[in-house]
């Protein structure tokens, strides 16, 4: 699977690598010196709390790094709907991870699992499951792109939706924007490290486009708390990132004539419109 799930070897999972993310349709019915860090840690560390909780596989407890709630201010998103904040990257820590046995997802899945679920995370993740006890005052994005991937690779064996799967793969890629834009401009080897993030981002784009087409006719609404309208665009706006401007054109149009879409998105899916327009043309 590509790079998505690499880099579990430390945490234990390493077999599970190269797991399929979604079944085939025929099978189915910064490093800016220790001074800079610093600075960093102690600024970071003032928009966080540890938040308890209860664990639906190991049923133990454990805390886990939450972002204060009114304590950072969004100044923006992305065309592609990803928050940017002024004091952290709120998508950092956005996964929660138990400590002991293995099991993470992102919050809104977190408690929910079936009898079936457990079981199979038990069997093919809690039993291999190295244990740590390094839980640090901040997640750096390494520690985020960590627990990302065990996130992945739970709702992978758990047989989580198609949706619960992209919109992982969504912020993981979200998580790897913020990585690249945080490098040290001077450091000798930024070119090298900036191409390796952004080919890792444009993978786990790609995964994420796949999962939510599919999602789309196989899934009711609301889908990953987003309603059908967001998810068009979502799906439109990753499109062109992979030169389907036909799928982009089409899913626009449709915001943009629905009668229950809300203006806000309307005039985004006019943004889009308008870009990948001058796409096509450039292409021509």
């Amino acid at each position: 699977m590509s790079d998505l799930l690499s880099g579990l070897d430390a945490l234990g999972l390493g077999d599970l690598k190269d797991m399929q993310l979604y079944e085939k349709a025929e099978e189915k019915g910064n490093d800016t010196g220790a001074e800079v860090k610093q600075e960093k840690k102690q600024q970071e560390q003032d928009f966080l709390f540890d938040k308890t909780y209860t664990c639906p596989i190991c049923n133990k407890i454990f805390k886990s790094h939450t972002v204060k709630a009114g304590k950072i201010k969004m100044k923006g998103t992305d065309t592609d709907l990803r928050p940017r904040y002024d004091q952290l990257d709120m998508i950092k820590y956005e996964v929660i991870a138990c400590p002991h046995c293995g099991y993470a997802a992102l919050l809104r899945y977190f408690p929910y699992l079936i009898a079936t679920q457990k079981k199979a995370i038990i069997e093919k993740i809690c039993t291999s499951y190295k244990s740590r006890d390094d839980e640090t005052e901040y997640y750096t994005y390494e520690d985020a792109l960590e627990r990302f991937k065990l996130a992945l690779v739970n709702a992978i064996v758990k047989g989580a939706k198609s949706s619960e799967k992209a919109y992982i793969c969504l912020k993981t890629a979200w998580l790897l924007r913020g990585q690249a834009e945080g490098l040290d401009l001077k450091s000798p080897d930024y070119q090298e490290k900036v191409k390796t993030i952004k080919a890792q981002e444009k993978d786990f784009l790609k995964n994420a486009l796949e999962g939510f087409m599919t999602a789309r006719q196989t899934e009711e609404y609301p889908m990953c708390g987003m309603d059908e309208a967001t998810i068009d665009y979502l799906i439109a706006s990753m499109a062109i990132e992979f030169e389907q401007y036909e799928v982009t054109s089409r899913l626009l149009s449709s915001i943009l004539t629905s009668s229950t879409a809300n203006p806000r998105m309307k005039d985004k899916a006019r943004d889009l419109r308008d870009t990948v327009l001058k796409k096509i043309r450039e292409s021509n």
